[in-house]
């Protein structure tokens, strides 16, 4: 099957400008050209396409991309029959798929920093400044080393990034899925119909709050409380945050069984922690 030129733009969100400077390059060559000068695209042209989209996404300029296409076709002999053909872009494209999961694993890391660094203007009290919220996770320390010394200082940069670097990858990984996993049961207990002050929900509350009693900087006595109730607050009020807990009705769940905990004895041993 053939795709005409802007049929291949228009579904890879480029321009036939484009396309014609990649074929003049040698990146992607279209199938064939008709007596009309219209290029036509085949699928072993699109996933060629997406190749260069996916190495252009990484940051790679167009010279170091047709030195990295050249060497991984070479690599992969993609020769002979349409079979053998399409078996070694899969394992070429597998490469490509690596390269996107860490980036999605750094991106994710820079997404929860964010994240803190939001709770952290929004809750902080005194004694709790935004170094707190390891606010440059996910992001390169050696780059951003000058300005966050400029900006907070030598010690306030070592405090941020000790915390993070101090635990092992399993441990940071570990981290990330006692996350994953809480955000999860919360979805699931909203979908059940949970009532926030079911046994159910306050044991999520519980483990919410150690949670968030773990994370560096987080206040301590009265003040926790008031944090909680902040961030539960800002839970239903932001979708950002809301989205965790599979949109407003979670986010609305999680408030409201937090601040049941908080108001129960559990949550007063929680506070005086």
């Amino acid at each position: 099957m053939e795709y005409s030129i802007q049929e291949i733009a228009r579904a890879a969100g480029t321009t036939s400008r484009t396309l014609r400077h990649y074929d003049a390059l040698g990146l992607v060559r279209p199938t064939r050209v008709g007596h009309n000068g219209y290029r036509y695209y085949d699928d072993r042209s699109l996933v060629r396409l997406q190749r260069v989209l996916l190495l252009r996404e990484l940051g790679l300029g167009l010279d170091r991309i047709a030195e990295v296409l050249a060497a991984q076709d070479a690599g992969s002999d993609l020769g002979g029959t349409a079979d053998a053909v399409a078996f070694a872009e899969a394992r070429v494209l597998d490469a490509h798929l690596g390269l996107l999961e860490q980036e999605r694993a750094r991106i994710d890391r820079q997404i929860g920093a964010v994240r803190r660094t939001i709770a952290a203007l929004t809750t902080q009290h005194e004694g709790n400044g935004l170094m707190e919220a390891n606010m440059f996770d996910g992001f390169d320390h050696t780059k951003h080393k000058e300005e966050v010394i400029e900006r907070w200082g030598e010690n306030a940069y070592a405090k941020s990034d000790s915390w993070w670097r101090s635990m092992s990858a399993e441990q940071q990984q570990g981290w990330q899925d006692q996350v994953a996993a809480l955000n999860a049961d919360w979805v699931t207990a909203m979908n059940d119909g949970e009532d926030p002050t079911s046994e159910r929900a306050q044991a999520l509350a519980e483990r919410h709050a150690k949670w968030l009693r773990g994370v560096p900087g987080a206040p301590t006595g009265e003040a926790f409380e008031h944090y909680v109730r902040g961030l539960g607050e800002m839970y239903v009020a932001d979708e950002r945050f809301a989205a965790n807990y599979g949109g407003a009705a979670g986010a609305t769940l999680v408030r409201d069984a937090l601040h049941a905990y908080l108001d129960g004895a559990a949550g007063e041993e929680t506070l005086g922690g």
